[in-house]
């Protein structure tokens, strides 16, 4: 039990997430993040692909009678706005987001509205159609029973004849968003094109959630965020730190085995983690073993305090000083993508976990 506690601690959780049922599949975009990202063991591939360590998508849980994923809990996300409160010469879609399971202390680095705008069957007879809408997004709040748009976020403008990924740049909205759980935050999107001169709607059609065919065009919420639980410059590495004493060294030479990287794979389904990990299934965190015997040569990566240590010992120059140890000296980050305690899609950057290099330190 203590074992396990410690682990959750490295991992940065209280508990771990309770499993999710199989048929939950997560977005996409996400899945296809955490393979640009990493390599299939989840190491991450170059430093500096993502910006922060934590990415969190959130899927949209509003909309006319709809009811939050989040296990079934009441939240912000259960306050759904009546459609008649807008005129009705707009295309309305609400989409409506709960980010309480961000961390405290948790910085929003960049906040991305994705939405899927689907393709628009072109009108027959309709010469004098537009090939292009207008399309608005609105920061939306709860007020009472009925929704009020406060201010507009984005406005671009779209072909009706095209379908895909629409992006919006919701930064500054969001971040003042994160902490506050006091009401219900959401994007309005408006869609309107003129035909003759007049106003005309429901041409342009947005995926919905509520539609099982269109699960993976969902509308997301994307936070890419830091922790701010990176190591400190004041850190102290184990291989600079204080060491416990070396094993004591076989008289015979021939039988000791020189510092190496040996394989050390972490079965999250052996802890019982794999029902709310998404990828990797598992890791090679990989261990060192072997001795740190004078003459050190250069493929045991020695630093020169240990090359100086082992002449000590050699030399039998002080009686308490032990051959230098076998120990990690160079360290990559591991990647997990998994759903949090509410079935939201995070990847989570964590430092130092994999030792691709061991050394004499």
């Amino acid at each position: 039990a203590a074992a396990l506690q410690r682990l959750r601690e490295v991992f940065d959780m209280e508990q771990p997430p309770p499993a999710v049922p199989p048929r939950k599949r997560p977005p996409q975009f996400m899945v296809d993040l955490f393979h640009r990202v990493a390599d299939a063991g989840g190491i991450t591939r170059a430093p500096g692909l993502l910006q922060g360590d934590v990415v969190r998508s959130f899927e949209a849980r509003g909309g006319p009678g709809a009811v939050p994923a989040n296990r079934g809990t009441a939240g912000p996300a259960a306050a759904v706005p009546k459609e008649r409160s807008f005129p009705a010469h707009l295309d309305r879609r609400h989409f409506y987001f709960d980010t309480s399971a961000m961390e405290k202390g948790e910085q929003v680095l960049k906040a991305e509205f994705r939405v899927f705008k689907l393709k628009t069957a072109r009108v027959s007879g309709r010469s004098g159609v537009k090939h292009f809408c207008k399309v608005e997004v609105y920061e939306l709040l709860e007020s009472g029973s009925k929704p009020q748009k406060k201010h507009l976020i984005a406005s671009r403008l779209l072909s009706l004849y095209t379908e895909g990924w629409e992006v919006f740049n919701v930064t500054h909205t969001v971040s003042k968003w994160v902490g506050n759980s006091s009401s219900s935050h959401g994007f309005l999107i408006t869609t309107t094109h003129t035909f003759n001169n007049r106003i005309e709607h429901n041409l342009v059609k947005f995926a919905k959630s509520q539609d099982t065919l269109q699960e993976s065009r969902n509308a997301l919420l994307v936070l890419f965020t830091n922790s701010n639980k990176r190591r400190s410059p004041g850190f102290v590495p184990f291989s600079t730190s204080k060491r416990p004493r070396a094993a004591p060294v076989p008289s015979d030479k021939s039988q000791v085995t020189a510092c190496h990287r040996r394989e050390l794979y972490v079965d999250f389904h052996a802890i019982g983690w794999s029902g709310w990990i998404i990828y990797p299934s598992g890791y090679n965190a990989f261990h060192c073993r072997g001795s740190c015997l004078f003459p050190l040569g250069d493929s045991l990566n020695a630093t020169n305090h240990a090359t100086v240590q082992s002449i000590v010992h050699t030399l039998k120059l002080s009686q308490d000083v032990s051959t230098p140890c076998c120990v990690p000296d160079e360290l990559k980050s591991l990647n997990l993508l998994y759903f949090d305690d509410k079935e939201n899609v995070v990847l989570k950057n964590y430092e130092d976990m994999v030792a691709t290099r061991c050394g004499c330190h």
